[in-house]
């Protein structure tokens, strides 16, 4: 089963975001390793791809995980968390059908 982990950023977390951002990059690319990977990316603040000191209001991730409880363990002990990046992180299944 997919899910869907959708985070959203404290305000000014940019610096937090750069700190932690090669610890988050390597779980998310174990998850590439695996296959269990479907998307993964930051939203941008403004409406840009590259949104300088503005940084990012959040993250979403999904991936496949064997249950809703073990995509939310997963989610739990994103260095993101740890850092103080993310205020809130919301984890639902996700059902993929286009494209």
């Amino acid at each position: 089963m997919h899910y869907a982990i959708i985070s959203e950023d404290v305000e000014n977390s940019l610096s937090m975001r750069q700190s932690a951002r090669p610890a988050h990059i390597e779980r998310l690319q174990a998850l590439k390793a695996e296959g269990r990977l479907l998307v993964a990316g930051p939203h941008p603040a403004l409406d840009t791809p590259e949104p300088g000191d503005a940084g990012f209001s959040g993250s979403l991730v999904i991936a496949e995980f064997d249950s809703l409880e073990d995509a939310r363990a997963w989610a739990d002990a994103d260095p993101y968390i740890e850092a103080g990046v993310y205020q809130k992180v919301t984890v639902k299944p996700f059902k993929p059908v286009l494209p």
